[in-house]
């Protein structure tokens, strides 16, 4: 019992706490520094709002990783990596850089877990039910690209109150439960990281008992957040002993990927830039069709809860990975085809409830 404490609550408490304390003390810095996001355009909440909420996260887990964490080198690396990606994010928060900046930034830390600690997607799983699917030298490009995709899916996801949190708290949990099934010691940093956010978003849904002020994630936390999970999820299903199989993962984050990948290709067939930010994703669906922006957050967050609960069950009962992937893209164009008719929905949806 004693171990289990000191390996599992006591981390998580402690950057509960510590992710308190840098709420806390960055709120004063980022407004003096101008490190605020003003309403206007697609942003529609109410004054000047600190950017300070990644930040205190990263600084909350990076403590934590370094006070129960065993040293490793993949650990530094992880680190050094994620360190850039807050770097580059609160330079994007406060100065809104171009997107080849971003991008840039995002290979160097792509790349530094690839080439530096050596975790890549050498293999997919059995998806054709013909045996392992090798990647061969494919392998670090195709895991750098993933690794991009992964950070920017949590990027865009960020748009209303509390929807980054919970979805990156329900692809934490899922990959902290299946970690700890296996044994797997990196299931400590996604508890970590548990309590960070779970910090934050009580202060992002400022709780009027507690008195605590707004304040948002902000680039820099969605960024660090989104290659952390990916980080996981890649050691979690390579190796000798992995926790869950590739497929998995598709389901751990499948909102956010199929969000991501949905929007970009209809900006794509619009003939705009694929990261030109608009009000085309799910979250602004369902406000359109007259939800309030909390009925939004958990009707979508019971979505993702479903989701990465199928990738879980279906690991448990080791049903068969062509078939988990069949599944997945079933829902996956599904969704597509949701979205791309989204406003005819959401038209007949609020003539049903009398909204005009």
């Amino acid at each position: 019992m004693d171990n289990f404490i000191y390996v599992g609550v006591l981390p998580t408490l402690c950057a509960f706490a510590l992710s308190c304390f840098f709420i806390r003390a960055g709120k004063p810095l980022a407004v003096r520094y101008g490190l605020v996001d003003h309403p206007g355009g697609r942003k529609t909440h109410q004054g000047a709002v600190p950017l300070v909420g990644g930040i205190a996260i990263f600084f909350s887990a990076m403590s934590s990783l370094l006070l129960f964490a065993p040293d490793s080198i993949e650990l530094r690396l992880y680190l050094m990596a994620s360190v850039m990606m807050l770097f580059i994010g609160v330079l994007d928060d406060r100065y809104n850089l171009k997107v080849s900046y971003r991008l840039f930034s995002q290979t160097l830390a792509s790349a530094m877990m690839v080439f530096g600690a050596g975790l890549y997607l050498g293999q997919l799983g059995d998806l054709v039910s013909l045996g392992q699917v090798d990647t061969g030298w494919f392998g670090p490009t195709l895991t750098i690209i993933a690794v991009i995709g992964a950070i920017n899916a949590f990027n865009m996801v960020d748009g209303i109150d509390g929807l980054a949190g919970a979805l990156s708290l329900i692809a934490f949990g899922a990959i902290a439960f299946m970690m700890d099934l296996t044994g797997n010691p990196w299931s400590l940093m996604a508890l970590i990281y548990i309590g960070g956010i779970a910090a934050y978003l009580m202060f992002n849904y400022s709780w009027s008992r507690l008195r605590l002020k707004k304040i948002f994630m902000g680039d820099a936390g969605a960024m660090v957040i989104g290659f952390s999970v990916v980080w996981l999820l890649v050691v979690g299903s390579q190796g000798t002993e992995p926790s869950f199989r590739p497929v998995t993962a598709l389901w751990i984050i499948a909102f956010p990927l199929m969000d991501m990948v949905s929007i970009m290709y209809r900006r794509i067939r619009q003939g705009k830039s694929p990261f030109l930010a608009d009000r085309q994703h799910l979250h602004h669906i369902f406000l359109r069709m007259g939800f309030t922006q909390k009925q939004a957050l958990l009707i979508i967050s019971f979505g993702a809860m479903v989701l990465a609960s199928i990738g879980i069950i279906g690991e448990l009962m080791e049903i068969s990975e062509w078939i988990m992937l069949l599944m997945f893209l079933a829902i996956f164009a599904a969704y597509c085809w949701g979205i791309q008719h989204a406003w005819q929905l959401a038209s007949w949806h609020r003539r049903m409830r009398g909204i005009n």
